[in-house]
């Protein structure tokens, strides 16, 4: 098993195209790219379900003001009224 690495956005693109290039292999795909094949297998999916940015890492990520429900305003604001 190939040990994980760190991949950017574009890079995963990549991966995925080749992948689907060569209609779904995706142990040569992780071979080729040094990725382990759980991880070609879960792009392939993310992309064809949701496309380019469903393949983007929303981990850390804070929300914009705008994308914030009520419920999450008001512990916000509870919280910088706390500090």
């Amino acid at each position: 098993m190939t040990k994980g690495r760190s991949t950017t956005w574009q890079e995963r693109i990549d991966i995925v195209q080749y992948c689907l290039a060569h209609q779904h292999d995706y142990h040569k795909t992780a071979d080729h790219f040094q990725v382990s094949y759980q991880q070609v297998y879960q792009w392939v999916k993310k992309f064809e379900d949701g496309g380019q940015d469903a393949l983007k890492d929303g981990r850390g990520r804070k929300k914009a003001p705008e994308e914030l429900t009520e419920a999450d305003r008001q512990k916000l604001e509870m919280k910088k009224m706390e500090y």
